[in-house]
């Protein structure tokens, strides 16, 4: 897989269908995408569509809880970021692939600490542009601010980046080139952007069997 939307929500979650948004991530350039509720890789128009469960809780407890419930989920498991120690924790555990929605949460939760941590662990941290698109003001520059952080310390620490437009509709995706220009803000350069559309195929296993479906 060479480009993948780290994230999108097709009906019932958002607006769209799976088979629409998945024919609008071929013409905006990407060979795969990440849908929850999915329950095995499939392939739609050419788009392999790879499942992802998504962890909402807010402790630890209620991770480990919903974790267990995925199972052996034939995707990808995003736990949605806390606090500095909700994060340790977090990356501590077996099974999770992606840490998402930094930018909702302090500056110091994830830190050189979580940032070893994630690169030992091979657990990527989710870019989301959907705030860059949709937010104004100085809570975008926040956003912006956020993410230039979060690249230093990638920079520094190696750990995996993602990249999700968090599209809700057909009309919230966004090209490859969309996104790289999107990323620029936030100085992710092209060769780091273009990586960061390839980790999750790098996340997948290999032998992952991938089902078409009309």
């Amino acid at each position: 897989m060479i480009a993948t939307d780290g994230l999108v929500h097709p009906y019932p979650d958002g607006d769209s269908s799976l088979r629409r948004m998945a024919l609008e991530a071929r013409t905006l350039g990407f060979d795969s995408i990440v849908a929850p509720g999915q329950d095995q890789c499939a392939e739609v128009q050419g788009i392999v569509i790879i499942p992802g469960f998504l962890i909402t809780a807010d402790t630890v407890r209620g991770v480990i809880s919903q974790l267990k419930r995925s199972g052996d989920a034939n995707g990808l498991v995003f736990v949605n970021a806390g606090d500095n120690a909700f994060n340790r924790s977090v990356l501590s555990l077996k099974g999770i692939h992606v840490l998402r929605s930094l930018h909702t949460t302090h500056k110091h939760s994830f830190d050189h600490i979580t940032g070893r941590m994630a690169a030992e662990k091979g657990v990527a941290v989710d870019l989301d542009l959907r705030p860059l698109i949709h937010l104004r003001g100085n809570i975008r520059q926040k956003v912006l601010y956020r993410y230039q952080d979060l690249v230093r310390l990638q920079d520094r620490f190696g750990f995996p980046l993602t990249l999700s437009s968090n599209a809700l509709s057909i009309l919230d995706q966004r090209s490859v080139r969309d996104m790289v220009h999107l990323t620029a803000l936030f100085d992710l350069d092209k060769a780091g952007a273009v990586e960061a559309m390839g980790t999750i195929g790098r996340l997948l296993s290999p032998e992952r069997a991938v089902r078409v479906v009309g």
